[in-house]
């Protein structure tokens, strides 16, 4: 409590009301996952080129505004997202050995790859970004980082071990790696890999990096 010039008590001054934030500081979480989510499933069910941002927001049970709100394209609402598969990337197995690695790694990449919206997504982003340098580079980043933030710990492990010798070329490494089980999962879109067969190549992947 103050007093004013006539000596009297005066009010204490009134603090200025606080507005609600506007734009991005107000978007929610919740809906924003919600339209990734439904990214996903419109375009293992249409395909990037017939999908539509009405279509998303419709799946995602939210009005266009919501989606223009956060991307002001589809391309670059599509970008956003497979730049996200990047950061989520797959977990680093820890066996014990390099074999042991690499088949806990073959067996998850297996199964995430026939999910049956990757199944979908995968070939039909890799028909777009022939005719989309944008999108070609934003899905090769994603396939890229998430399969070489994994690669280069099962290789570090190893190499404390003492399985695999310093030095390693870490990009020969990966494409020996990576390269097989894309292949066969999403170049040729080969169905579930026969029995004994992620034992093999592991057993065969393990070998030729120790041999490099």
């Amino acid at each position: 409590m103050t007093t004013n010039a006539a000596g009297t008590a005066a009010e204490p001054p009134q603090r200025a009301r606080r507005r609600t934030p506007a734009g991005a500081a107000v978007l929610r979480p919740d809906v924003t996952e919600a339209i990734r989510a439904a990214v996903f499933e419109e375009l293992a069910a249409v395909g990037y080129a017939r999908m539509s941002i009405e279509g998303i927001a419709r799946r995602a049970g939210v009005g266009k505004t919501a989606v223009y709100r956060r991307w002001r394209s589809k391309l670059h609402l599509v970008l956003d997202v497979v730049s996200a598969m990047a950061v989520l990337g797959l977990p680093a197995p820890d066996t014990g050995s390099l074999e042991g690695d690499l088949r806990l790694l073959y067996e998850v990449t297996s199964r995430a790859l026939r999910h049956p919206v990757a199944s979908q997504i995968i070939p039909d982003l890799q028909a777009e970004a022939a005719r989309n340098p944008d999108i070609a580079e934003a899905f090769q980043k994603a396939l890229r980082d998430g399969q070489e933030g994994v690669a280069s710990k099962v290789i570090a492990a190893a190499t404390a071990r003492g399985e695999l010798s310093p030095g390693l070329d870490p990009d020969l490494a990966l494409d020996l790696i990576s390269g097989p089980l894309y292949w066969r999962s999403v170049v040729i879109r080969s169905p579930k890999p026969p029995k004994g067969y992620l034992d093999k190549l592991a057993r065969a992947t393990a070998g030729a990096l120790k041999a490099l």
